[in-house]
């Protein structure tokens, strides 16, 4: 990566992109800069750019890096945005107003959104001509005090459940403590309320697999010790951290795409950072390229569950 100068512009889809204060700390234990960050993700954007195109972006922003305060920001001020942004008015169910959500399809935009400050980001599940069906359904492992081990075990039980139905997912860290496990919904005509109770099915049948370290319960001390499985992430407007996301953790560590065969007590969170990312990623390529094209048969599966309920 270049040594960032303070400020810089740079030319990227045909636009100027005013970069601030580069040489920032944005890590300050680690001595990693904004203008580091930004390098980053301009040289995986071929890889990034496909996970967030066409989706509404909920901006997590770090001004002053991972130690200073945090806000988010859905709604965008357009009278001090570039013209050249796109963004999306959506009805906030809330306020009954329209809140202007950030798209991102392009390296400016990317640069722009970081350069506010945004380490991680954030797309919505669904995209923007089917903003009521999403592409996939979610199960956030969070471990609350218990070794990662127990993460793998969770993730491995879960995708052994989905196997019996036919079903492929897909694994990633989270770049935080845990794993995220995606379920292409196929044709995403799936709603998202029957998205949630797919995912909570899903849940709670591993949870009566591995009672003794996993929780299905938010409550933080009902998940003491246990690994929480977090369905509730799969509704309308909720974000997860996109694939090669960075994340505000230490080691500037980053949400990577895995193998199956990867995920094992082996497997480290703070294997993946911004700086060794691109390097996997140019050996494996994008593992997730064809994520969108798997074709999960849920109504089947969901039949399948039915027909066992009422038996």
């Amino acid at each position: 990566m270049a040594t960032p100068e303070n400020d810089r512009t740079l030319t990227l889809n045909s636009k100027k992109v005013i970069l601030t204060n580069q040489s920032k700390l944005y890590w300050p234990d680690e001595k990693i800069t904004k203008g580091q960050l930004i390098d980053y993700y301009l040289s995986i954007s071929k890889y990034i750019l496909p996970h967030l195109k066409d989706r509404p972006l909920s901006l997590h922003r770090f001004p002053n890096g991972v130690n200073g305060p945090s806000f988010y920001q859905k709604d965008l001020d357009l009278t001090q945005t570039p013209a050249w942004i796109k963004s999306v008015p959506l009805l906030a169910d809330s306020t009954g107003k329209n809140v202007d959500y950030l798209v991102c399809n392009n390296e400016a935009t990317l640069a722009y959104m970081v350069n506010l400050g945004c380490i991680e980001i954030n797309p919505w599940l669904s995209r923007l001509n089917t903003l009521d069906n999403p592409d996939f359904i979610i199960l956030d492992l969070d471990p609350e005090n218990i070794d990662f081990k127990y993460v793998v075990e969770t993730a491995q039980h879960i995708k052994a459940l989905l196997d019996g139905f036919g079903i492929t997912s897909f694994c990633k860290t989270s770049g935080s403590t845990g794993l995220h496990i995606y379920i292409p919904t196929g044709t995403a005509k799936v709603s998202y309320d029957s998205s949630r109770l797919f995912a909570e099915y899903i849940a709670r049948q591993v949870n009566e697999e591995l009672p003794k370290s996993t929780s299905v319960v938010r409550a933080k001390a009902a998940r003491n010790k246990k690994v929480y499985i977090d369905f509730l992430q799969n509704s309308r407007g909720q974000t997860v951290a996109s694939p090669y996301s960075a994340r505000p953790k230490p080691g500037a560590t980053v949400s990577m795409p895995l193998l199956w065969k990867e995920v094992t007590e082996k497997l480290s969170i703070s294997d993946f950072n911004i700086f060794n990312s691109l390097k996997r990623l140019n050996e494996k390529g994008d593992l997730w390229h064809d994520i969108k094209s798997v074709k999960n048969d849920l109504r089947k599966a969901i039949r399948e569950i039915e027909s066992t309920v009422k038996a």
